[in-house]
């Protein structure tokens, strides 16, 4: 695999390193060492699968607040999606810039999620497949979520908007949670106990 790290830390690209012959090709898609030696938390709890009928349905943005931060390896095997991710890190001097990047069957490339990243995507084709390799469990009592078109965040989609589920439409914006946000997204250094 090709590990290529985004402008926000920890997150990264991964483009497969094909072994090609007369059959066609194969090649590696996960591999806990090769994780491990980016520094990438290399644990699959639950591998997940999104099917979505229509192009412009959009999807998030979720992640989960610590103690049960996700990671997510994020790939398309059916159709394409802009997937976007957005650092929720206090801490980092990247807090709330985003990476939008395109992954489709086509292009065979993943995106791993970093913990305390929110993660949305918006479906360019229809009958587009996408699935997570989730490094934590699903824990509802820790689950979060941001307005797709938080105003903050400044994320563009590139059509118009399609199928969006209640549950993602009630989020709060940015400005009524982000105390809360900032607090219960901050890592607190163990050496400072």
């Amino acid at each position: 695999m090709i590990f290529t790290e985004t402008k926000l830390r920890g997150a990264f690209l991964l483009d497969l390193e094909p072994r090609e012959d007369n059959r066609g090709f194969f090649a590696r898609t996960f591999c806990q060492r090769e994780f491990a030696e980016h520094g990438l938390k290399a644990v699959i709890a639950q591998a997940n699968v999104a099917f979505s009928r229509r192009k412009g349905t959009v999807r998030g943005m979720h992640f989960q607040y610590p103690p049960a931060p996700e990671t997510k390896l994020v790939r398309v095997t059916r159709g394409a999606v802009l997937d976007i991710i957005v650092d929720l890190r206090p801490e980092s001097p990247t807090w709330l810039q985003h990476v939008a990047v395109e992954l489709s069957a086509d292009n065979r490339r993943a995106l791993y999620v970093p913990e305390r990243f929110a993660h949305g995507y918006q479906v360019l084709e229809d009958d587009t497949e996408t699935t997570y390799d989730v490094g934590e469990f699903y824990t509802p009592a820790a689950e979060g979520g941001l307005p797709h078109d938080d105003p903050r965040l400044r994320l563009e989609w590139p059509l118009p908007l399609g199928e969006i589920s209640a549950k993602d439409r009630s989020w709060k914006p940015l400005d009524q949670i982000e105390p809360e946000l900032k607090r219960r997204m901050s890592v607190r250094d163990p050496r400072s106990s």
